[in-house]
């Protein structure tokens, strides 16, 4: 019997609870303890009647293999901030306006039209990254009591790959083309770079960013013709084998004793990183909710993800593109990931087309008590059902391997690039 109710309050019980803390921070100190104290004892007394603990032992390995990927492009997604916040150094971070965005035009003559009482909700964080990420955790472990179809490690394992996918993608996205911040003082506030840009943009991108001439000629010639004059260099720490990495992250003398410290500091960036990663948490959140569990709470969900994108656009962020793009690019990968973690359906669907068809033959073997011939035709369904199997692993093999060694041969190629170019 599922628990149909209790997963939706429960999750907008969390997100009230935790609003709390703007509201009244003294109340708020006394509710969250107590919400997750009561929801972690009734979770713990639903393991012992847990009846599913073999599927969660299988999706183990999935779930732990999308997990170390999600790392591995979390890794080349703080490389790749780094870079954008660095490459054309702090000077161009604070001389560069913002681009103009309709959205954000909307939003203020909005506030010009709408009731105050409504307006103040928008402005209102009620929800960030880390609730989203926190219900979706609720939504896998509702599988102790039948809210969500078994495994819940199955359904991490869908989740944290999809999520991979799409941080790899946004990461190659936004280092493709640099945009300007939303806030032009951010990057100054937070990083040490160098004022000037590298090498690599003094000769490529800054004789020709403002001259409609040169960049006419830059065009028709093909080839950088402009003379840059001399390079004021970087300072090149030793960093071993990770010496290439200098020419990404940019270290000045304060900062620059440890490569793996830069990346922590990297954090969201400053720069415009189409598209939204918050964004994208929150729709795949949303998608995972709608498709598993379903209900008026999932609405509820998606409202809290239109509100959480707006404000990323109200309070500049983030442009209106990136959270759009964030939307759709969610849906899709969540619909495009899903063949892999439901092809136990699409194999019980397969068996029992396979059993509608032999059904004639298998009541008249019955009836004429031909147990061999009963025999026979359930091993061709079991044997077609392995083949399936097979067929299903070895796609989401190749998906696997050919996610990793493309954002392999990434790395690569942008290391040598830069290595030979500087």
């Amino acid at each position: 019997m599922r628990w149909r109710g209790g997963l939706g309050v429960a999750a907008m019980s969390y997100v009230a609870v935790d609003y709390l803390r703007h509201l009244s921070p003294e109340w708020h100190e006394r509710l969250q303890p107590a919400l997750w104290t009561v929801l972690a004892l009734i979770a713990i007394s639903r393991v012992p009647f847990y009846k599913h603990w073999a599927s969660e032992f299988r999706a183990a390995i999935p779930f732990v293999a999308s997990m170390l990927f999600m790392l591995s492009c979390l890794l080349f997604e703080a490389l790749s901030v780094r870079f954008v916040s660095a490459v054309l150094g702090l000077d161009w971070h604070s001389d560069t306006p913002p681009l103009p965005d309709t959205g954000q035009w909307l939003l203020l003559s909005l506030n010009e039209s709408l009731p105050e009482t409504l307006v103040h909700i928008l402005r209102a964080r009620i929800i960030g990254l880390h609730h989203f990420l926190m219900l979706f955790i609720m939504l896998a472990f509702s599988v102790l009591f039948g809210s969500v179809e078994a495994p819940g490690l199955g359904l991490g394992a869908r989740y944290m790959f999809t999520m991979a996918i799409g941080r790899l993608l946004r990461a190659l996205s936004f280092v493709a083309t640099i945009l300007p911040s939303t806030r032009p003082w951010c990057a100054s506030s937070r990083f040490r770079v160098p004022a000037h840009p590298h090498y690599w943009a003094q000769k490529y991108y800054v004789p020709y960013s403002s001259d409609a001439d040169a960049i006419r000629q830059v065009i028709n010639q093909d080839i950088a013709y402009a003379e840059t004059g001399e390079y004021l260099g970087d300072y090149r720490p030793d960093w071993g084998a990770m010496y290439f990495l200098i020419d990404f992250l940019r270290p000045t003398p304060s900062e620059g004793s440890s490569w793996y410290n830069l990346l922590k500091k990297a954090g969201g960036g400053c720069n415009d990183l189409l598209y939204s990663g918050h964004m994208l948490v929150a729709v795949l959140t949303a998608m995972a909710w709608t498709e598993a569990y379903g209900g008026f709470s999932s609405v509820l969900i998606w409202l809290l993800v239109m509100h959480s994108a707006q404000r990323e656009v109200r309070e500049r962020h983030h442009y209106t593109v990136d959270c759009i793009v964030a939307i759709y690019v969610g849906v899709l990968l969540w619909k495009m990931t899903g063949f892999i973690w439901q092809s136990k359906d699409r194999a019980r669907g397969r068996r029992l087309v396979k059993l509608e068809k032999i059904q004639g033959r298998l009541i008249q073997a019955a009836k004429d008590s031909d147990m061999e011939k009963v025999r026979e035709l359930l091993k061709e369904v079991e044997i077609g059902d392995q083949e399936s199997k097979k067929k299903g692993l070895t796609r989401s093999m190749w998906l696997f391997s050919g996610v990793i060694i493309f954002s392999a041969l990434t790395i690569v190629i942008l290391a040598f690039t830069w290595t030979s170019d500087g």
